[in-house]
């Protein structure tokens, strides 16, 4: 890769530096190492400069002249996993979040998402919102869409053409008593109908190939009468699909469901079929010890939101706790609720919210009651669950470079024109940059992203 440009990987020889982070005890640098990918876009070999094998491989390739060999001071990431977006609040990020949840959506979200109607409105929106993700490095998002089958089928289409791997959800919401007549779905029926046909619209989409999945989506409990639950349950064991929705997010939500059933969010997610392998919870942050082992044993995932958790969840995920039950965790950016589009912001939020959580917050508390202890996470611990812990989560071959997987990844160029970061080799190791990308690096930095293989974003370094 000279000068920048832009160049698509498929049956290619890349040789460079590798940062990937396939566990949650650290990372792995891949120092010139050389990974070859195939025709169609995955990892065949992956070859460490330590293997015996690795001159010869470098060599084979450079005759054969499908090498690549990436400048000395870049690095490939893995491409990030945004595992909760609401794609139609694109156009209100970062403004409206001065009030409670549930007024903000009354007042502000269920109108704009009402909007999506308008196929040419939805298409402006969403045309910007996926380039901007893929600009940011999102290869994977997992996406609420709205009530509207087209506009939901034209989410899944501009992901498509953009290239961007996704799994989009038409939003199921029924309950006349909490949703706004404008904005709902007419009945249980509908909402299950729609929901099927996005299901079968996505799977005999022309070109598809899997890079884009239907997932079932109520939104959550609140706006669902029990009979949509029911009837999305049945359909997801019928087909085997992602599920998607949020619980206990906030005060009010947690409280809303134990008020209505006299049980936890995830103990009525599970009653209704609706806890599987396949099965992204949002938020999560008032799971009692027992709900956690309860989605420990249904492998089901919570997406983690540090950024929206700051405005609307009153409290803050436990991380580590999650972990420990064996409960797989990823993060999203929870667009608009989280003022940001960039998982590079998400990753360094979700380190300082599990400080601010370990540490606590109150000044008029001693030290030793003011926080809880050992919930402290790090950016490597971090960069995983954007990563590797999200392709986990949604049991996609994508977050590592090994064979097998897709090769979904990032160049970061830490002398691109208009870069953030500043490495000094006089005081800097190997080790360090990880935290100097997840901490400084920015947009401009990431000069060129891959779905696959094929170059989807990027600018000339």
């Amino acid at each position: 890769m000279a000068g920048g440009e832009l160049m698509d990987v498929r049956g290619k020889v890349i040789s460079g530096r590798f940062l990937h982070a396939p566990g949650q005890d650290g990372i792995e640098i891949l120092a010139d190492a050389v990974v070859e990918v195939d025709a169609i876009g995955t990892i065949t070999r992956v070859t460490p400069t330590a293997d015996k094998h690795h001159a010869a491989r470098r060599a084979a390739a450079r005759q054969a002249g499908t090498l690549i060999e990436l400048p000395a001071r870049t690095a490939i990431l893995p491409g990030f996993v945004d595992l909760h977006i609401h794609a139609p609040q694109y156009p209100q990020l970062g403004k409206a979040l001065d009030v409670p949840l549930e007024v903000w959506l009354h007042r502000y979200t269920f109108p704009l998402e009402a909007r999506y109607a308008d196929l040419a409105f939805a298409r402006k929106s969403y045309e910007a919102l996926v380039g901007d993700l893929l600009a940011g490095g999102t290869t994977t998002a997992l996406y609420f869409a709205t009530v509207h089958q087209e506009a939901s089928r034209l989410l899944a289409e501009i992901c498509l053409a953009k290239g961007q791997r996704a799994l989009v959800g038409k939003v199921a919401m029924d309950d006349p008593e909490a949703c706004p007549p404008y904005y709902r779905d007419e009945s249980a029926r509908a909402a299950i109908d729609g929901t099927r046909a996005l299901i079968d619209h996505l799977g005999a989409l022309p070109g598809n190939g899997g890079l884009v999945k239907a997932v079932a989506t109520p939104r959550f409990i609140p706006s669902c009468t029990d009979a949509l639950l029911e009837g999305l349950g049945a359909l997801t064991a019928e087909c085997g699909c992602h599920v998607q929705t949020h619980c206990s997010e906030s005060d009010w939500e947690h409280g809303h469901v134990l008020s209505r059933y006299g049980r936890t969010d995830a103990e009525m997610l599970d009653h209704f079929g609706l806890l599987t392998r396949r099965t992204v919870l949002a938020h999560s942050n008032f799971l009692t010890p027992a709900d956690m082992d309860r989605l420990a044993a249904r492998g089901s995932a919570v997406a983690h939101c540090p950024l929206s958790n700051a405005y609307f969840a009153n409290a803050v995920f436990p991380i580590r706790a999650a972990l420990a039950k064996q409960v797989r965790v990823g993060l999203g950016t929870d667009i608009s609720g989280g003022p940001s589009a960039s998982m590079l912001e998400v990753q360094r939020m979700a380190v300082a919210a599990s400080r601010m959580l370990e540490g606590g917050v109150d000044p008029d508390l001693p030290a030793d009651r003011r926080g809880r202890a050992g919930m402290r996470i790090d950016v490597p611990l971090a960069f995983h669950l954007a990563t590797a812990g999200g392709a986990d989560a949604l049991d996609l071959p994508v977050g590592t470079f090994a064979p097998g997987k897709h090769f979904d990844a990032i160049l970061v160029d830490p002398d691109a024109p208009g870069s953030t970061m500043r490495l000094f080799e006089e005081v800097d190791e190997e080790s360090d940059l990880l935290e100097k990308i997840v901490y400084t690096a920015s947009r401009p930095n990431l000069t060129c992203v891959w779905v696959g293989g094929r170059a989807v974003s990027g600018h000339s370094g």
